[in-house]
């Protein structure tokens, strides 16, 4: 494991927390904002390459192939890998320096995708080195996505936590909003093999700004372990199974994702299909989301949504419920631009208080494995989910799937804010 040079003082248990055995803000080091930014700006580095990457590999397949199968196929290799990474990973955020396992994941990621790019370059590049590559970038995501979520609440104060969320979601999606535009003008002006090597350069950087942080591991990863892997695993088991509040917002998290694939990975298909298969649609297809997820984690970092999330939450669900109807619905490209602008918006006001929800709610040693579940959840399911909508694709309209989806969004949205099990 990389060493951490470390900020020599040991915390004291008795003052990071407070009677609850949560946070003190107290305890938090004099100079968090500069450790935040720092710890967003790497992020924001490996999230820039990997999106150019994602949507290169996105629309590669879509323009060669316009199948829905061979979509299905990716979006298996690109979650699958996480579905079964994610039980181990949630454990090892809980175990071991979180930073440490942020590195050799960016590690492992950069090094397949350097792979992916010599192929290419080579000239052996296909379709099923793209899957590979993928399956493995999937592995590493798998490992770095619990760690993130659970590091923040090491710098951040609790009282800050959806303030920062709501910027982390605006920061992701300006860059989200970038990266379709050069993924466009790369693939149509250059090779693909130039996007891959452009992944491992951000990387790269994400990784040196991540050894410059110095950050003290959290309490757990300090102290000697008497319990093994499995011990830890029981008991972040055992943990979900006693909180009904959790184990409810688990059940709501994978009824939600699943009826989130159609729109979330049918969209460049329909637009293909509907109104052209031009490289600017599909540009403009992810720009207009991102740019209305740019706006919205700005009001959510300002505004910091309703006091009880989990309303926050319910209303957000119906809301991109009802857009995501609405897209189907879309007659003309300018319209259906429209109700995917309003589709991001929304976005950020989901995915900032559900995740501030749990990083308030959770146990600080238990986050990595919470964390770790909630994505082995969105990894099955999202999977699972192109294996069910991916084949009728081209069977039926998208459009129809994107009516019966939204509707049933927006009806999942207002049962949760009448379910008095996930109040917050």
């Amino acid at each position: 494991m990389i060493k951490d040079n470390q900020e020599i003082i040991t915390p004291d248990p008795s003052k990071e927390l407070n009677i609850l055995g949560e946070p003190n803000e107290a305890a938090y080091p004099e100079h968090w904002i500069r450790k935040t930014v720092l710890f967003l700006l790497s992020q924001s580095f490996s999230l820039f390459g990997s999106a150019l990457v994602q949507f290169a590999i996105i629309w590669h397949i879509t323009l060669t192939t316009q199948s829905g199968v061979m979509m299905t196929i990716s979006t298996v290799f690109a979650f699958l890998p996480q579905l079964f990474i994610s039980l181990f990973a949630g454990v090892w955020a809980d175990r071991y320096n979180r930073k440490t396992l942020m590195i050799l994941s960016d590690f492992l990621i950069a090094g397949s995708t350097l792979v992916l790019a010599i192929l290419f370059y080579l000239g052996y590049g296909s379709l099923w080195a793209l899957f590979i590559v993928s399956g493995i970038r999937s592995l590493g995501t798998g490992i770095q996505t619990p760690a993130v979520n659970a590091f923040l609440p090491q710098i951040v104060p609790k009282a800050k936590l959806m303030k920062v969320n709501g910027i982390n979601n605006s920061v992701g999606s300006l860059i989200m909003l970038i990266a379709p535009v050069i993924s466009g003008i790369l693939l149509t002006s250059s090779t693909l093999e130039v996007t891959f090597f452009i992944d491992v350069i951000t990387a790269t950087f994400a990784i040196l700004i991540l050894f410059a942080l110095k950050v003290p591991p959290h309490e757990k990863a300090l102290s000697s372990q008497q319990e093994g892997y499995f011990d830890d695993l029981k008991a972040g088991l055992l943990y979900v199974r006693d909180n009904k509040f959790i184990k409810d917002l688990l059940i709501f998290y994978a009824i939600f994702f699943f009826l989130l694939v159609p729109v979330a990975f049918l969209t460049p298909l329909m637009v293909a299909r509907s109104f052209g298969d031009d490289v600017w649609r599909l540009t403009a297809n992810e720009v207009a989301f991102f740019l209305g997820s740019i706006f919205g984690g700005l009001l959510i970092s300002i505004w910091k949504g309703l006091e009880n999330h989990n309303h926050t939450i319910a209303i957000s669900c119906s809301l991109l419920g009802v857009f995501t109807l609405a897209l189907g619905l879309s007659k003309y490209f300018s319209i259906y631009l429209f109700f995917m602008f309003l589709s991001g918006l929304i976005v950020p006001f989901f995915v900032a208080a559900i995740t501030t929800l749990l990083q308030e709610k959770v146990e600080i040693d238990m986050q990595g494995r919470i964390f770790g579940l909630t994505q082995i959840v969105m990894a099955g399911v999202m999977p699972l989910g192109m294996v069910v909508v991916g084949p009728v694709a081209d069977l039926v309209a998208i459009e129809s799937l994107f009516i019966l989806t939204g509707f049933l969004m927006a009806l999942l949205g207002i049962k949760v804010f009448f379910n008095k099990s996930t109040q917050a």
